[in-house]
């Protein structure tokens, strides 16, 4: 099972948001760039870095400090935020990104998802921010009424090399993932899956882990890690 431990920029800096509500956002002392350091020094070999600055304003606003983190690790990054285009896929793939991470345009434009699984094969995660079994696109801020596990059959067999599925009530709570829900669509998919958002301790960790679901390949931690809920060296004897 992979750990990725998140990166969320905005304004340059680290921050985590509450339910996906941009008026609830906590700031955190360290530098995007120094987080990734100290991710990397305890062994974590993935990293999920995600521009909210560009998922708000659909364009790449913190590129520089991103491609700062891929300069300064030898770690694998998967990037999402503001990727509207296969340009701009192309570009975070030139520096080094391991896996782009596209939602709001995948969901509006299911072509567009078709074209950049073709062209970067087993390497565009699709991004699924859930609210109520229904997708929110551009920086969480609309809601859809798409069904999330429609969505997820319809584009199947694209070659979507993982879904990384945020349950947006759970996120930024640390009151634990929703686990019934996620297996429930796990269940019903062969793509594999990354659990996110309300992971609160450890024990939520060990507990995904010993499930030993065939499509759950991964989780990834926010809030939990920043507010010490985690402890980074206890979670890296994990991996």
């Amino acid at each position: 099972m992979i750990i990725l431990p998140a990166i969320d920029i905005k304004g340059g800096k680290c921050i985590r948001l509450f339910k996906g509500d941009f008026s609830k956002t906590t700031e955190y002392n360290k530098s995007p760039t120094d987080q990734a350091a100290e991710f990397t020094k305890f062994g974590f070999k993935n990293i999920h870095v995600i521009d909210l600055d560009g998922a708000l304003e659909g364009t790449l606003v913190n590129k520089s400090i991103i491609k700062d983190i891929i300069k300064n690790t030898d770690v694998k990054i998967q990037v999402g935020g503001g990727i509207r285009s296969l340009e701009n896929i192309k570009e975070w793939f030139d520096v080094g990104v391991d896996k782009i991470v596209i939602g709001t345009m995948a969901i509006k434009n299911i072509d567009f998802l078709k074209k950049a699984c073709t062209e970067y094969k087993n390497k565009i995660a699709l991004a699924l921010d859930v609210r109520k079994g229904f997708i929110a696109v551009s920086g969480w801020k609309n809601q859809t009424k798409i069904s999330a596990l429609s969505f997820a059959k319809k584009i199947e067999n694209f070659g979507v090399s993982r879904i990384i599925y945020t349950d947006i009530d759970k996120d930024g709570t640390k009151k634990g993932p929703n686990i019934e829900e996620t297996i429930a669509f796990t269940k019903e998919i062969n793509i594999p899956l990354i659990i996110s958002g309300g992971i609160s301790s450890i024990s939520d960790v060990l507990n995904i882990k010993k499930m030993k679901s065939k499509n759950i390949e991964g989780i990834i931690i926010g809030r939990a890690i920043y507010e010490k809920n985690i402890n980074l060296k206890e979670l890296s004897e994990i991996l």
